[in-house]
This record gives C-alpha cells, sequence and structure tokens, in this order.
C-alpha cells in the first residue's frame, strides 16, 4: 500500500453520488445517514458535478449508492436493502 492510498479501515463502507438540487439524492442521504449511523458505519457522498467521468457515467442513474466498493443501488434507497448489505 503507498501512502496515497487509504488504509482500508478508512474507506468508507457506503459511498453515495449524488447532485445539488435533486430530491432523489435528499431522500437518499437521509436514509443512508439514518441506516449507517444506526449500524456503526462510514460513509461519504460525492457530486458527479465534480468528477466528468462520473457526470457522464451515472447522470442519468443518480442518486447511486455503493457498498463495499460495489454498485448497490440507484434512484432510491432501500432501507432494507441497505440494511442487509451492511450485515
Amino acid at each position: 500500500m503507498t501512502s496515497e492510498q487509504p488504509a482500508a479501515e478508512d474507506v468508507p463502507r457506503v459511498v453515495l453520488l449524488g447532485r445539488p438540487g435533486c430530491h432523489l439524492c435528499d431522500e437518499a442521504r437521509e436514509i443512508v445517514a439514518r441506516v449507517t449511523s444506526e449500524l456503526g458505519v462510514e460513509w461519504s457522498e460525492q457530486s458527479i458535478d465534480d468528477d466528468p467521468e462520473l457526470l457522464h457515467r451515472y447522470a442519468e442513474q443518480i442518486p447511486v449508492t455503493f457498498v463495499d466498493g460495489r454498485r448497490h443501488d440507484f434512484w432510491r434507497v432501500d432501507e432494507a436493502r441497505l440494511r442487509a448489505a451492511l450485515r
């Protein structure tokens, strides 16, 4: 592992891709924040507007959630499904 790569324990288990002004992203953020808080899991959020590749790839699918580096859901976050994936 190089000094530029985060240690595995520093990488959030859940990543939410979205963009400002997206009402579905706001709903997804609430669910992700609630579930990860209850389970003690780290999460992060990134705007697709900050990365041209993410914008090109996911513009029609936001919000997109990733769990442990794999795409988990898009458009909506199913709370029960997210909980199951994190257990």
